[in-house]
Formats: structure tokens, sequence, C-alpha cells
């Protein structure tokens, strides 16, 4: 007796992954396109890393307090015992792309930008996966010229208008440096010490690991002791101070408009000097508005150094892909993309079969867009096929037409139809799909 074959259990994708379904997919070609428009118009090179990596290239760089490395990065052993991560952030990988082969012999600065999913075991929420996907652009080496920050905003703002999102507001500050950050930490370590027992649980553990993540608290409780924080722009030493007055004469020479955000921070220890994000105006399921972020970024100017290899400056931006495509469908701006006439080839009978797939390629070859059902014989089920997926033509080949040489030519929206000869069909089909 055969064995019973036992159902799958959990037939679904893991929590917080999701698949991307044909319907969903203009969305993303979308997407993409504008990423690729915009890294070539500001001359970025594509680089691509592996999905895995050393666990050392993430904890070495994000900091061992940093909530990626503490909490949410997917582990796993090679057979060989060594210690990989599926990476969860793209710019530490491409630096270690960039040590590893000599990139640095390269014209400086270089410009790179990636496309890729992304890995974080996060709690799975609106815009927030475990799976989830990011563009971004790079520009390493070179000098620390603030200039460079101002072109990384300038790419993540255009791609973002590129893709229609409104409301856009850019938030921006400075996180010093290793000269001036010391002094800045003490006095919100400090500051927080003895409202420690008030505080979030994650805010005290950050109040002796990572003061400065204190700032980027979201939790309720903690937002009124955040709001009389000491600022950091009190603190730059001279060169910060100068570095971020120079970023902002530079976008406003750009005229786009920004907000000094004073507890704007990030969560990662490669960070340095500027700091920002992008948000739009989105609404909670009960129709309340509020701040909703999709790009981010920053200069890393130690993140060479954090691996062994000579310090050089960098900045970069990263932009969440599925935040963004969910902003896209929120609003009445749509795609933007014209529906491209289609062609619906209908064989009846043996005959008629065995000519299609030739007729079928001579009309792609001269780039008709053509959809077929060849596995289906009725003609009522391809006719209905054909109205399914919005084609506007039908070419009705049967055992008649593959005699004489002819083909039916039927517009699906009045039915009205006309026999051509088979010499002809691609200029006629051509004709009509103008």
């Amino acid at each position: 007796m055969a064995k019973k074959i036992q159902k799958i259990k959990n037939l679904r994708s893991p929590r917080g992954m999701h698949d991307i379904l044909p319907q969903e997919q203009d969305w993303w070609d979308k997407v993409r396109k504008e990423v690729d428009n915009v890294a070539n118009y500001y001359n970025f090179s594509r680089i691509d890393t592996p999905l895995l990596e050393y666990s050392d290239v993430f904890e070495k760089s994000l900091g061992e307090t940093s909530d990626i490395v503490e909490k949410q990065m997917f582990v796993l052993r090679s057979g060989s015992g060594d210690r990989l991560v599926l990476r969860p952030e793209g710019t530490a990988a491409i630096v270690r792309a960039y040590i590893q082969h000599g990139l640095s012999h390269l014209g400086q600065p270089l410009k790179l930008f990636y496309l890729g999913p992304m890995f974080r075991k996060e709690r799975p929420q609106a815009g927030r996966f475990r799976q989830f996907h990011q563009a971004g652009f790079e520009i390493i080496g070179g000098q620390d010229d603030p200039i460079y920050d101002a072109q990384i905003i300038l790419a993540t703002f255009k791609l973002l208008e590129r893709l229609k999102i409104r409301n856009l507001s850019l938030h921006i500050n400075s996180i010093g440096c290793r000269v001036c950050r010391p002094n800045y930490r003490k006095k919100l370590t400090e500051y927080y010490k003895p409202l420690s027992a008030k505080l979030c649980k994650d805010c005290r553990r950050r109040v002796k690991q990572n003061p400065l993540r204190l700032l980027d608290c979201k939790e309720e409780s903690c937002q009124p002791y955040k709001a009389e924080a000491p600022i950091i722009l009190d603190s730059l030493c001279v060169n910060c101070n100068r570095h971020l007055k120079h970023v902002l004469e530079f976008l406003e020479e750009l005229g786009l408009s920004y907000k000094l955000d004073n507890y704007l921070v990030r969560g990662l220890d490669y960070y340095n000097k500027t700091v920002f994000e992008f948000f739009t105006e989105s609404a909670d399921q009960g129709g309340k508005a509020f701040d909703f972020a999709i790009a981010s970024g920053g200069r890393y100017d130690y993140l060479m150094d954090m691996f062994g290899a000579r310090q050089s400056a960098a900045v970069g931006s990263a932009v969440g892909l599925e935040r963004v495509i969910e902003v896209m469908k929120g609003t009445d701006v749509g795609l933007g993309l014209r529906k491209k006439p289609k062609a619906f080839f209908i064989h009846i009978g043996d005959l008629a079969k065995k000519r299609s797939l030739t007729l079928i390629e001579e009309l792609r070859s001269a780039g008709v867009a053509v959809l077929e059902s060849l596995g289906k014989d009725s003609l009522a089920a391809q006719l209905r096929l054909a109205n399914k997926t919005g084609s506007d033509y039908a070419l009705i080949f049967g055992q008649k037409e593959a005699f004489e040489d002819s083909i039916i030519i039927r517009d699906l929206k009045n039915s009205v139809q006309e026999t051509v000869p088979l010499k002809k069909l691609v200029n006629e089909v051509k004709k009509r799909l103008r």
C-alpha cells in the first residue's frame, strides 16, 4: 500500500516574510526602474553583496549594544562551524567588499548603489518585515567634504520624488565625532541616570550601554524625559559644527527644505557627524495622521577603521522599499504606467495548434506582445482567458484558416473581426496595437 502523503503543517510563508505576487510586480518594477534611473543620472555604479556574511562584519561595525546585533540578526552555522548571518543592512557588507577587493584603487570617491533583501528578527508590523528590501546610495573614499552629504541627500530625495511620494519632510542632525561625542554621552548619562527607574526596560539598559539610543526611544512613557534631555548641538566641536553648517548651506542652495532635529540619532556605532531621515505623512487604522520614516542615512567615516583598514570618509543612505510601496499605494498617484496593448493567440484543432508556435514566435520577434494558452483546446475557454488577461485582440487560427493561410483578428471590445492573410499578420496586428 502506498504511503499516505502527509499535508505540510505550515503551508505559509514564515512570520514577518512575504511573497511578492504577480499583481504586485508592477509596483516593484516601477521602484527598481526609478532606482536605476537615479543611480545612472548621478553616476552611481551597482554593487551586489551576498545574502550571507560572516557575523563579524556586522558585530564589529554595528556595535554589540545595537538592537540589530543584540536581538535582530538571523545567525546560522556553516558545516565547518563558521558563524554566518543573513545580512541585516547593506552598508557594512559593501564596505567589506570595498576593502576585500581593493576598490580604493579606483577613482575616489567611489559612488555605489545597491538594491536587495535584508533580514532582521523584528516584531512584524505595518511597513516592517523580517525580510525586507532596501535600495541605497553610498559615496566612499575621498575627503569628508560636506558636499557629499548633500549629494547623498539629493539622490535620495530625487528617488522619492520620482516615485511621487508626497509631503516629504527631511530631518537632519549631527551626532558629532570621536572628539566631541564622548563629552555629550557623559552629559546624557548624567541627565538620565537619576531618571532610570522611570524609564522603559530598554532605556534602563541604554543608560549604561548606549546612551545615544535613549533619544531614539519611541515609548510614550519616555517622551517627556527625552524632551528635556541635553542636545548635542551644544557639545559639537568646531570641526563638526562647521561640517553641519556647510551641509545645511548646500541643502539651502539646492532648495531642499529641512528640519533641524536635535533628537535624531542612528542606532549603529559606525555613524558620525551628519545623520538624516526622510518622513512622509501616513495614517493609522483610525485615520490619525503620523510621520512615517521611509529613508535614512548619514556619514560613517570610522567604518573602515573598525574593519582594520585605513580610515576613509564615507556617507550613504537607505530607502525602505516596502514602506515606499505602501505609501505609493495609499495615494491616488498610481503607477503612471501606460497599459501596453496585447493580443491573445487562439488555436482550434490539431493542425492549427501545430503551426501556432511558429506564428507566435514570428509575432514576438517583431515586438508584438502575444499571450496564449496552447494547452487549452476549447475556443470558449481560450476566449474567456483572453478577456481575463485584458487582451485587446484575439488572433483566431482554426483548421480552415490553417488550410487557407489566413487568420481572424477579432477586436475584443466590440467583437468586430476581419480575416487577413498570414503574410500580412505582423503588419496588421502592429497597426492595431499602436
